[in-house]
């Protein structure tokens, strides 16, 4: 889990040794972040429209969510005031993509 030096590890739910493995998990677990991620997987968005691409998420949990994964190192805001993925976050969205063909499958 990306963080700057001299800062404080973030604690994980559930773990004792706070293994990045259960770092990950406890943070994609978040309400909203898989989603945010999923949204920005292909452009960057501003706060409004990424708030309406996950089906008016609250605004307060929205922002506590961008901020999380901006303190990982997987989402940046652009110089235009848009949210998009870093190297770090589109290599993670790639993990999820036989996942999602899995899903797509499973659908039918």
């Amino acid at each position: 889990m990306a963080r700057q030096a001299g800062s404080k590890p973030r604690s994980v739910r559930g773990s004792r040794t706070g293994r990045p493995i259960m770092a990950l998990l406890d943070l994609l677990g978040r309400r909203w972040s898989l989603r945010i991620l999923w949204e920005l997987r292909d452009v960057a968005l501003t706060s409004r429209s990424l708030r309406t691409a996950c089906d008016e998420a609250s605004p307060t949990v929205l922002q506590a969510r961008l901020t999380e994964l901006r303190e990982a190192g997987f989402v940046e805001l652009g110089e235009g005031g848009g949210y998009g993925l870093t190297p770090l976050g589109r290599e993670l969205c790639e993990t999820f993509m036989p996942l999602h063909r899995f899903a797509e499958r499973w659908k039918r």
